[in-house]
């Protein structure tokens, strides 16, 4: 039994994160096949586990079991203690909206509103999450937010206006190849000098997100302070 189901499951997640690689299918759908054999694995590792302790030898779907299990614990792990929210935002009070985004095929239909419920929640996980404020004024600032937007691995800018001060792009993950839709808001400090640089990060699929909008948060805001 667990032989089989550890063929089973493995096989499950394969064929979910090949279909999707591939992008035969919708990312969501390769996921939830490969989450599906992932759990399939974890049952059946608990019978491989026992089956050892009780002196059986171990087979081809055992270990397939065993390494399906690691597989999707590995898989899991940054999501631990990361709230089932998929949109983060620098500016939980004002939140930058979504404009182009809004007339993207897969967005048609869908509300791009932020959630008010999720500050909290944020609030709780994410305190850490700041806009970026630049020594220059919006006109200097914007041209560098924008390239340092075009260099981040896998986003794709998507639109820029320089006169709204908003920067949109797409990020599309290299394996399920699902797709966040990104908004950057550049405009001048309001009690100095200089700018302040909010960013808003939302995904497409999924209740959750395994913290991934926040560290892209993370990431592209250090990498304007830096200078990058």
């Amino acid at each position: 039994m667990a032989n089989r189901g550890g063929l089973l499951g493995g096989g499950a997640m394969l064929v979910g994160v090949s279909l999707a690689w591939l992008r035969l299918v919708p990312g969501i759908v390769g996921f939830a096949l490969f989450a599906l054999g992932g759990l399939v694995c974890l049952v059946a590792s608990i019978a491989v586990i026992v089956g050892l302790l009780r002196g059986r030898g171990l087979r081809a779907g055992g270990v397939v079991a065993l390494a399906g299990a690691a597989l999707l614990l590995i898989a899991a792990r940054p999501g631990v203690g990361v709230p089932r929210i998929n949109d983060f935002s620098t500016d939980l009070a004002d939140p930058p909206a979504f404009t182009y985004a809004a007339t993207l095929v897969p967005n048609l239909g869908r509300s791009l509103a932020y959630p008010p419920a999720f500050a909290a929640e944020q609030r709780a996980c994410c305190a850490d999450l700041h806009p970026a404020r630049l020594p220059m004024t919006v006109a200097e600032a914007f041209p560098r937010v924008r390239d340092a937007a075009a260099g981040m691995p896998s986003w794709t800018l998507t639109t820029s206006d320089p006169a709204t001060g908003l920067i949109e792009a797409v990020a599309t993950s290299t394996v399920f190849g699902f797709e966040d839709d990104i908004v950057i808001r550049v405009r001048p400090v309001a009690d100095g000098a200089g700018s302040v640089v909010d960013v808003r990060s939302k995904s497409r699929d999924g209740q959750g997100d395994l913290g991934v909008n926040a560290n892209r948060i993370r990431a592209f805001v250090g990498r304007l302070e830096q200078g990058g």
